[in-house]
């Protein structure tokens, strides 16, 4: 079974996943950052391809991505990285990154080198839904790799339904229309989202993500969904704390 399926039937709720870029912040970084996640318990990694136009992507994962592409990452190297990675990583770990360099790589190459390497399911947030269905979805398909979409506040219901039906893993539900970030609470606004996605009954479990950096935006998101996504916040940890960052984080969101 796939270990993204396995981590949602095993597990319904509260589930934590980090995204941190690969070769930040030190070019062979990728795999100890995700052994120290794993070490950590947390549930589900998401490792960035660096890019240079990351449109959805505040300013800390921007300047993360930046430093990673001057480390020298690249998509060639990063599978290299994680050539070995299922000797020791047990957890789901997705990648997210944006199409262009996928597609410079060539999809059925990237998908093969996903699961050669023990990758679980991609992220491709630019990847237009139709495009998705009509010549991505069969070859995702064949690797066995969960195509995650996002949907935001602005999503239509029809689209919703639409996403929930031919996709599979989990829903990524963005917070806001905005780019990443930390954020203090969730407002009312963003609460009656998640509140009407989560009347819809979807087929496929939700994480929330964008701002989630605190207690109250992690219990926000556990309250209204299977789990939360942080993104911004470790990444600031991680500049700061190193190796030791997955321990400051929890330390972070049980306390803040």
């Amino acid at each position: 079974m796939n270990r993204i399926d396995s981590l949602f039937q095993h597990k319904q709720s509260r589930i934590l996943s980090v995204y941190y870029p690969a070769g930040y912040p030190n070019l062979d970084d990728t795999l100890p950052v995700l052994h120290s996640l794993q070490a950590a318990g947390i549930d589900l990694v998401e490792i960035g391809i660096p890019f240079s136009d990351p449109m959805a992507d505040g300013p800390v994962i921007q300047e993360a991505s930046t430093r990673a592409l001057r480390n020298g990452m690249s998509l060639r190297l990063l599978f290299s990285q994680l050539a070995d990675m299922r000797r020791d990583i047990h957890i789901p770990v997705i990648l997210m990154g944006y199409l262009n360099p996928v597609m410079q790589y060539g999809f059925e190459r990237f998908c093969e080198s996903c699961r050669a390497a023990g990758v679980d399911g991609v992220i491709i947030p630019d990847l237009p839904f139709a495009d998705y269905i009509a010549d991505y979805k069969p070859i995702a398909d064949r690797y066995d790799l969960r195509m995650i979409m996002l949907i935001t506040p602005e999503t239509s219901e029809p689209r919703v339904r639409e996403i929930d039906a031919h996709t599979s893993g989990f829903i990524y539900m963005v917070s806001s229309a905005a780019t990443t970030g930390a954020q203090r609470s969730f407002d009312e606004q963003k609460q009656a989202y998640f509140r009407r996605i989560d009347a819809m009954h979807l087929r496929n479990p939700r994480l929330v993500g964008f701002g989630v950096s605190n207690r109250a935006t992690l219990e926000a998101a556990f309250a209204n969904s299977s789990g939360a996504i942080v993104g911004s916040k470790f990444v600031q940890l991680l500049k700061e704390y190193g190796l030791q960052a997955a321990g400051e984080l929890l330390h972070r969101l049980s306390e803040e």
